[in-house]
């Protein structure tokens, strides 16, 4: 019998002396570490050491310093590797949200010393050696402290934005008074819209007709720009502006000189309207005239928060203040059948949005004899914007309120509407408009205070076709996480709200939807310093 060892000493070949194999190759085991070995080594340590970690902090905080015994050193390794039982960890957290508990009902001692940082405070909790119960006690106070601080921030912050919606920005005023100048120094500045060859057109129920009020010469021009891109048929568009009195000569000014062929402007002031008369409109004197609504829209707005409030109802509050709503401009819309009494269908679109699809599909929306085709915005996917019911705008405490309407309502969207005013002559719609606004002012604006859209949800009730969510999509101008992808489907978006796209705190990443419209190369636009957004 032959014994052979291998040169790497890891077998060993037995074999009889006749040649043939009696017990073939016996392997020794490797003698090194396997690559397998190695990671699930360290895998287990990368579990374990936080926890090792967590413990010795626990019981560091708990006071235990002094310690040299095998038993205390198992404590602070682990329970269950070196101490026998395993529950010194387990009791000691238990006793740590005991003493939170009990601190949590407990009221903060007056003229308590905070930090005013963690280091600061991790550092006081060192020098200081505090037990648990007083650690307990700052660790709250100073949690407390700061959530007071940043409610204060977001509150500040919301008002900022107020004041910064409500404000003319310099180059919108300047573009303003140059078109201005311009209508009184130009010829053709002053031509009229449209031209008389053409002015039939404006009646002509063959065409898609849109209506815009505003003072905001810029937005307008968005506006019209993007629907006569967005048209498949733009020589069948027809945009009936109407602006107020003081902005009409820039207004006019503007689509004179930069016509959007081959689609039909008009620009008409309110004082234009014969049918505009106070006899006619005698609410909107009175809601000028009445001290509370004064007070409400240019009052001290700060005065009416507190740091409890929640920043995003306070936003609310705010964005309905906006003294926009105490204009004849956005009252207007409840008066289309009246100022065009010869169109049968328009869309009223506002002025914060823009039109990314042709719309004309809109005029074969069969409104089944409703007067309003509007999106509802009681359900959606965004659950802040798509989420308004009657209870979101008026006060159902008051008893005109609770005994007349249905808190749970699904309400409506303005800002792209489809209205049949054939349908809506037959209504008393504007009756019921006036009504509702006269009791609001009778009861000091306690039925609502979120703008026009309440006493129009009012007055549409019964009267409302929805359409589909994608026609019009909301939010844009306070919702910053607004899905881009869904705005880039949508048929028209809206930055209703107060962070406007043409403003310093428009959402830059919902920006570039607006500016894409927006000529910065045009003379007035560029000698008024309006910027492209970079």
């Amino acid at each position: 019998m032959q014994i052979r060892f291998s040169p790497s000493m890891r077998s060993i070949t037995i074999s009889s002396s006749n040649g043939f194999l009696d017990l073939m190759k016996v392997k020794v085991a490797a003698r090194h570490i396997s690559y397998r070995t190695l990671f699930h080594t360290i895998l287990i340590l990368a579990f374990l050491l936080p926890f090792v970690f967590i413990l010795t902090a626990v019981v560091t905080l708990e006071g235990v310093n002094k310690c040299s015994s095998f038993n205390c050193l198992g404590r602070r390794l682990g329970p269950r590797f070196l101490v026998r039982g395993g529950g010194d960890s387990v009791r000691l957290m238990r006793d740590l949200y005991k003493i939170l508990d009990q601190v949590n009902s407990e009221e903060i001692p007056v003229g308590l010393k905070l930090p005013e940082s963690f280091s600061e405070f991790l550092s006081e909790m060192k020098n200081n050696q505090y037990d648990a119960k007083s650690f307990a006690i700052r660790l709250k106070a100073t949690m407390e402290t700061m959530d007071k601080e940043v409610k204060r921030s977001r509150l500040a912050e919301q008002l900022h934005k107020h004041f910064a919606a409500t404000a003319i920005p310099k180059g919108l005023h300047c573009l303003s008074l140059r078109l201005t100048d311009e209508y009184s120094s130009n010829a053709h500045a002053r031509k009229q819209l449209p031209p008389p060859e053409l002015l039939p057109l404006l009646s002509d129920n063959s065409y898609y007709h849109f209506i815009v009020a505003t003072d905001n010469i810029l937005a307008a021009s968005v506006v019209v720009t993007s629907a006569v891109r967005s048209s498949l048929k733009p020589e069948k568009v027809v945009f009936h502006v109407i602006t107020d009195k003081k902005t009409y000569p820039g207004m006019h000014s503007w689509f004179a000189l930069n016509p959007v062929s081959p689609a039909i402007v008009e620009v008409k002031g309110v004082h234009q309207f014969d049918w505009l008369t106070k006899e006619n409109v005698p609410v909107l004197e009175a809601i000028e005239n009445h001290q509370g609504v004064r007070n409400h829209y240019h009052g001290n707005h700060m005065m009416a928060s507190n740091a409890s409030e929640n920043p995003r109802f306070f936003a609310s509050k705010l964005q309905a203040r906006s003294p926009k709503y105490i204009s004849l401009l956005n009252h207007l819309r409840i008066y289309l059948p009246e100022l065009f009494p010869n169109l049968n269908k328009v869309v009223f679109l506002d002025d914060d949005v823009v039109i990314q699809r042709d719309l004309s599909p809109l005029w074969e929306i069969d409104l089944a004899g409703m007067v309003n085709g509007a999106v509802e915005t009681c359900k959606g996917e965004d659950r802040w914007v798509m989420s308004k019911r009657f209870k979101t705008y008026f006060n159902f405490s008051h008893p005109l309120v609770a005994n007349n309407l249905d808190p749970h309502e699904c309400a409506w969207a303005y800002g792209m509407n489809i209205f049949d005013l054939n349908a809506w002559r037959k209504t008393n719609i504007r009756d019921t408009y006036h009504y509702w606004v006269k009791e609001n002012l009778k009861s000091n604006l306690t039925l609502w205070k979120l703008g026009t859209l309440p006493p129009a949800l009012i007055a549409f009730r019964g009267n409302i076709h929805p359409i589909d969510p994608s026609w019009h999509m909301l939010g844009l101008g306070y919702q910053e996480k607004t899905d881009l992808d869904s705005v880039s489907k949508a048929a028209v978006i809206h930055y209703n709200g107060q962070c406007k796209p043409w403003l310093e705190i428009g959402y830059k990443h919902l920006q570039s939807f607006w500016t894409k419209h927006v000529n910065y190369s045009n003379d007035f636009i560029r000698n008024c310093h309006i910027l492209e957004p970079q």
